[in-house]
């Protein structure tokens, strides 16, 4: 049966293998306690407010100033990292993900820090489950590329979002996943993938800008910030996290980053009464 969430067989079984794979691949991951499926520190929750942060790299608040009550979802974020650091913080948390490995990571951490966490194991393209304009605010970090289409997300997160509710993502920046993780001739970093493709990546060493075993799919920038906008936000802020760091060694993650941001993180808001088409981009 084709799923309901899309209607070209080819498109469906596409999506039900990424799913299948990467639930496998995360769930390695979490038993290995891979550097992304690390449950948060002591020391991160200590002061869990400071570890989160607020605003962008404008100054534009990207939280909001309390947390305290608000329906918050962590989307695709098991690990036991953020659904409790912001539990910890006062936010009424949801936590969803794919793997159910990730999943007992936070449930391990919410009974170790007697935190209420509502668990759901389910796809982020799938969020049927949740009422309509359920949630205030909705922390999605770097997974869009774990699907090979990242409309239905953006639907999906819409839904879920109450008008004038915040959408804050990271996903993995489209030009980073397009050239190759080592230098070419003359240490230049060459693109060898065209935006968009339909098929996932090829299979590469594991490094930080990819993890083994994963499908991963590469979406251009109008795919994520049109998409976002399509669904129904308005893009208030984005930003790409600074990672280059001095005196980098050529070649290494830092020196890459130097040309090639990893990651694009972006704020967005829940367009109050305009319908989706109408949503558009508001930066600075």
């Amino acid at each position: 049966m084709v799923s309901p969430l899309m209607h070209d067989p080819t498109d469906h079984q596409r999506r039900e293998a990424a799913l299948a794979c990467n639930a496998r691949a995360w769930d390695r991951l979490a038993t290995a306690q891979a550097a992304l499926a690390r449950p948060a520190t002591d020391e991160a929750f200590d002061d869990p407010r400071r570890w989160l942060g607020s605003g962008g790299p404008t100054g534009r608040p990207w939280l909001p100033a309390r947390l305290d009550g608000l329906e918050l979802l962590c989307l695709a974020a098991g690990g036991g990292k953020h659904g409790p650091l912001y539990a910890a913080a006062g936010a009424r948390v949801t936590v969803v993900d794919l793997s159910p490995a990730m999943l007992a990571l936070d449930r391990q951490v919410a009974a170790e820090r007697r935190l209420d966490l509502e668990i759901v194991q389910t796809s982020m393209d799938d969020l049927r489950m949740f009422a309509t304009g359920r949630f205030d605010l909705v922390i999605h970090p770097v997974s869009t590329c774990y699907v090979p289409e990242v409309g239905s997300v953006f639907r999906e997160v819409a839904r879920v979002t109450r008008p004038g509710g915040r959408y804050v993502s990271q996903h993995k920046h489209p030009s980073s996943l397009q050239a190759g993780l080592a230098p070419g001739p003359g240490g230049r970093w060459e693109l060898e993938h065209r935006a968009d493709r339909r098929e996932p990546l090829p299979p590469a060493p594991p490094s930080r800008l990819r993890e083994p075993g994963t499908q991963e799919f590469l979406h251009g920038l109008s795919t994520l910030l049109g998409g976002i906008c399509a669904a129904g936000f308005v893009i208030e802020d984005l930003c790409e996290p600074d990672h280059t760091r001095p005196g980098a060694e050529p070649g290494s993650f830092a020196d890459r980053a130097a040309f090639l941001p990893p990651y694009l993180r972006i704020l967005a808001r829940r367009a109050d009464s305009v319908a989706p088409r109408a949503a558009k981009l508001v930066v600075g």
